[in-house]
């Protein structure tokens, strides 16, 4: 069965296709069956520059444990460089706490 659970957002920054590297505007996060690994219902990862040929899209299918694994590790490298960004180079957002793994 087809979950249809999908979110995109806009993306900044650049993602990598062979040899070479490419701006990206997208980033679509989904929940369905692998296409690719060799597992059951997967936490998809795309990362797509819509103004270029298909091609331009970096994958990943990860199981659901990973991806919560990974949202922990980007939450804790988030807090931190929110905490550079006002500590050391003085920006406005607030200093927080890094919570533990």
């Amino acid at each position: 069965m087809c979950t249809s659970i999908v979110e995109i957002a806009p993306a900044e920054g650049m993602a990598k296709r062979g040899d070479e590297w490419f701006p990206l505007t997208q980033a679509v996060v989904a929940y369905d069956h692998a296409r690719h690994a060799a597992l059951g219902d997967v936490i998809t990862l795309d990362f797509f520059n819509t103004n270029l040929d298909a091609g331009a899209r970096a994958g990943v299918e990860i199981t659901l444990e990973s991806a919560k694994l990974l949202r922990a590790a980007l939450d804790r490298a988030i807090e931190a460089a929110e905490f550079e960004e006002a500590e050391v180079r003085g920006k406005s957002t607030p200093p927080r706490l890094v919570r533990a793994a």
